[in-house]
């Protein structure tokens, strides 16, 4: 911890990618947390400064973590566009896409059953109950198994999404999370 200042360090909530690098004083983190939007103290401007204050490319805090030493934190966050001044996705000019994007659908999907915005079908499979959900799984099996049958690759592959995403669906509405079912499969490859 050099001048009160400790290193903050950005991941997208989502996708895991680590977005960019920061430091925070004790100010800078009480306004992280007061705020629910990533504030840093500036070393170049000498004051606090919130990431996107001019950009509109604020960080919205989804968890907050500090390491087993006390001198690092872990910003979990979602971006509102590009983090890097240079209007990269992160300050190593990589691209912020999911290795997996079933996790970052998961997340879509766990809001959409929390938010509830009219007009969403995610919400309308909601609404409907784990019924008519496991219903659209069973039917989205089926032309998926139909489609594997044929020749239509470009069919085959809009079936599988549709059976992907109401999968996921499903086990939202059971409360189970994409991880719990990645935990089986790998602990079976490990048999």
């Amino acid at each position: 911890m050099a001048d009160g200042l400790v290193t903050a360090v950005v991941q997208d909530h989502h996708t895991a990618v680590v977005l960019m690098l920061g430091y925070m004083n004790a100010e800078a983190y009480a306004k992280t947390l007061e705020t629910g939007y990533v504030t840093f103290f500036s070393r170049s401007k000498q004051r606090l400064w919130m990431k996107g204050e001019s950009s509109g490319h604020v960080l919205r805090v989804r968890s907050l973590r500090i390491d087993c030493d006390g001198d690092a934190i872990l910003l979990k966050a979602e971006p509102a566009g590009p983090v890097c001044h240079t209007g990269d996705d992160t300050c190593w000019g990589e691209s912020n896409n999911s290795a997996c994007f079933l996790k970052v659908l998961e997340h879509i999907i766990g809001d959409r059953k929390e938010a509830r915005p009219e007009g969403s079908y995610t919400v309308q499979l909601f609404d409907a109950g784990i019924a008519k959900i496991a219903q659209k799984v069973g039917e989205e099996a089926v032309e998926t198994v139909i489609e594997a049958l044929g020749d239509n690759r470009e069919r085959m592959l809009d079936e599988s999404a549709d059976l992907l995403y109401h999968l996921l669906v499903l086990l939202a509405a059971k409360n189970i999370r994409l991880e719990e079912v990645e935990n089986i499969l790998k602990n079976r490859h490990v048999k």
